[in-house]
């Protein structure tokens, strides 16, 4: 067979396309292949081509052509270039319909450019064109996450009310939305009634309100919503498992997490690096360093490539079980794996020295993170200065907090824990007035140490003068 090869896209077409016989299917499959292939702008620019020469040759694209074509630029390339797309649409006699600005309106907010969604939106009803149930969808979904509920269930009322059935996705948006915004009572509700009206929940449906529940640590409310998915036949997936796992660990619930997380390996589930993280995190916080290594082992072992996250959580194993040399060494696989090590990965090596009493080492760590431009790291000083006074060197803790130009609350509670270990009660005494001054919150741990610790050696004059203090600062903050 004959080809004809057209200079400008580099495609060969056949004699059917210069004849003006190629069925219009075959064309726009040709451009929906060039616009989902993930070369970026080269693809696209072809897929442009095509249409050109399409044009040339007698075979017109119409609106579902210019519709993949706005897709994969905004997919591909950038959301500006999708949207110029319009323009071009234009200016060939094709008006653009509900498909193209509700891709646009997507793009748009799948980039966080929320803003730019609603003015889509009111710049599709300007032009005349009629909204469908998804646009609606989009327009709830960004104006939850730009944290405005109100307007979001007046979009929902005009839906139930007008002439569109909602979708199980407007549902969907209507119970994660509020949920995401803090109001998993009104999440709740809207799921109770629905299921009243004979709405059966998706297993997004229930994700979705399980993660919100899970984010208010509504810890009892979450499990209940679960043993409700299992009863109406659905298995929970990965997702699922991982948000409640989660969940239970944030609520200090470790066994309950680990049930979980055992119940999940049962079934054959496997995690993202995240969840092994989380995993890890969770069983070193409960000691239990030999479950950790199995688990990091088995992340290892499923070929899950570690990022940064993963190994800042294997440098905290390593520094809890005393390996500080692995935990440097691991400071050169990030960067010859391209990462970039973090505040929090150097915290953690800084608080590893500390642990090993090594302060010397500490310091200069915290004078390298200077070096590398990370600038003051009051979580690292905090840590120095609190193994500095477990250590027993209380006056060298001292002498740091007097030096330190930046204190939080934190910095205060680990001293004045650190004086009463030390058994060293009015300095500790002195300190918290000082706290209580700064207008920091007081931890009631932290009252009982230094009023009981008073009262042990005999200065119960001075806890009494202690205790009114507290309460005057309750009432002036």
């Amino acid at each position: 067979m004959m080809q004809y090869q057209n200079g400008s896209s580099g495609l060969a077409l056949s004699p059917l396309l210069i004849n003006g016989f190629l069925p219009f299917l075959v064309f726009v499959k040709i451009i929906a292949g060039l616009c989902t292939t993930r070369t970026c702008l080269k693809a696209q620019d072809k897929a442009e081509t095509v249409i050109v020469d399409g044009i040339r040759l007698g075979v017109f694209p119409d609106v579902v052509t210019y519709n993949t074509l706005i897709d994969a630029y905004c997919r591909f390339v950038s959301f500006d270039a999708g949207y110029s797309v319009l323009y071009r649409m234009r200016e060939a006699g094709i008006i653009p319909d509900v498909v193209s600005y509700n891709t646009l309106i997507s793009a748009a907010a799948r980039k966080c450019f929320l803003s730019k969604s609603l003015d889509l939106f009111d710049e599709m009803l300007q032009r005349g064109i009629n909204p469908d149930v998804w646009s609606y969808n989009i327009v709830m979904h960004c104006l939850f996450n730009i944290v405005k509920p109100d307007e979001a269930n007046r979009v929902f009322m005009d839906i139930v009310l007008g002439e569109f059935w909602p979708s199980p996705a407007t549902y969907n948006v209507m119970i994660n939305g509020p949920c995401k915004n803090g109001y998993v009572n009104n999440a709740l509700s809207l799921f109770r009634n629905l299921q009243r009206h004979g709405f059966v929940p998706q297993v997004l449906t229930y994700n979705a309100l399980i993660n919100g529940l899970c984010k208010a640590r509504r810890m009892g409310a979450a499990r209940s919503i679960l043993r409700e998915f299992r009863e109406m036949g659905y298995e929970p997936n990965a997702i699922t498992y991982t948000t409640v796992m989660k969940c239970c660990f944030q609520c200090s619930k470790f066994e309950e997490g680990l049930e979980i997380l055992y119940e999940m390996r049962s079934k054959g589930y496997t995690f993202d690096g995240f969840a092994y993280c989380t995993v890890v995190a969770a069983l070193i916080k409960t000691g239990r360093i030999e479950e950790a290594n199995e688990i990091i082992e088995q992340m290892q072992s499923n070929g899950i490539e570690p990022d940064l996250v993963s190994y800042n959580t294997l440098i905290n194993l390593y520094c809890r079980q005393g390996r500080l040399e692995d935990a440097l060494k691991l400071l050169d696989e990030i960067e010859k794996e391209g990462l970039e090590c973090d505040k929090y990965t150097h915290t953690i090596i800084i608080h590893g020295l500390c642990m090993a009493g090594n302060f010397v080492g500490a310091q200069q760590h915290l004078n390298y993170m200077n070096t590398l431009g990370f600038g003051f790291n009051l979580v690292a000083v905090n840590c120095i200065l609190d193994g500095l006074g477990k250590a027993g060197h209380i006056d060298h803790a001292m002498r740091l907090f007097e030096a330190m130009e930046v204190k939080d609350a934190f910095t205060y509670t680990i001293l004045v824990h650190n004086l009463c270990r030390a058994r060293r009660f009015l300095s500790a005494s002195k300190l918290l007035v000082s706290y209580l001054k700064c207008g920091f919150k007081i931890l009631r741990s932290t009252q009982r140490a230094v009023i009981d610790g008073l009262i042990s050696i005999g200065f119960t004059n001075e806890s009494r003068k202690l205790k009114s203090k507290i309460r005057l600062a309750r009432f002036l903050h």
